[in-house]
């Protein structure tokens, strides 16, 4: 999987103080179809936006011409601020977005996010208006409340090891098989949470998806 992008490294004036950001935005000519923010897995047990699993559902994105938003949240990195247990971090996700949306106006947004990230960035991502579509990687429904996402019709992939440990595949397939509109739950076989030595498979869910629900998209 190659990369074909311009990386911008700088800090987004976030709620909490400045927020340390990543975007990746390809070199290929032309308006792009979609644009997405990926958010990171729990801060306070070492996830930053540099996170393998994040960086892969980057790079896969990157590899179809999409632009890809990463950044720290509260706390995190060199991001400013404090944890705020997923409360304020619902806010950092919202100046994300609307930088994204800055940068890309009238351009479809895709919300992604792992563990955490998925909480979070979900969350704020069903009632934006200007998300379309909805990424969740292993979403940790062991001990988090996913039940906003009953309320929320957008189409939606999830991508889940079979032996996460913070989300029990029984209790995904039944919170996925419970939501409105489109969804895919791609259960990645021998898979942990952080998709250790499966990360092939793991791309390669969000690639078809991507594809197939956008077949203007290209592989460089």
């Amino acid at each position: 999987m190659q990369i074909h992008h311009e990386s911008q490294k700088f800090f987004l004036a976030g709620p909490a103080g400045c927020l340390e950001t990543i975007l990746w935005t390809p070199t290929q000519a032309g308006k792009p179809s979609l644009a997405a923010v990926v958010c990171h897995p729990h801060p306070l047990f070492g996830g930053t936006m540099h996170n393998k699993v994040v960086y892969n559902a980057a790079k896969t994105m990157d590899a179809l011409g999409v632009p890809v938003l990463r950044f720290n949240f509260r706390g995190a990195g060199l991001s400013a601020g404090e944890h705020d247990k997923g409360r304020g971090e619902q806010d950092d996700v919202q100046v994300a977005l609307d930088y994204l949306a800055q940068q890309f106006p009238d351009t479809p947004l895709l919300m992604a996010g792992f563990s955490f990230g998925s909480f979070v960035g979900l969350r704020v991502g069903c009632r934006d208006p200007r998300v379309t579509e909805l990424i969740g990687l292993g979403i940790p429904v062991n001990s988090a409340d996913f039940s906003f996402l009953r309320d929320c019709a957008k189409p939606k992939l999830f991508v889940q090891g079979a032996e996460d440990q913070f989300g029990a595949r029984d209790k995904v397939e039944e919170t996925v098989a419970g939501l409105p509109g489109e969804n895919r739950l791609v259960v990645v076989e021998q898979a942990d949470h952080f998709f250790a030595g499966h990360l092939e498979e793991f791309n390669a869910a969000i690639s078809k998806w991507l594809r197939e629900r956008h077949p203007e998209l290209h592989t460089l």
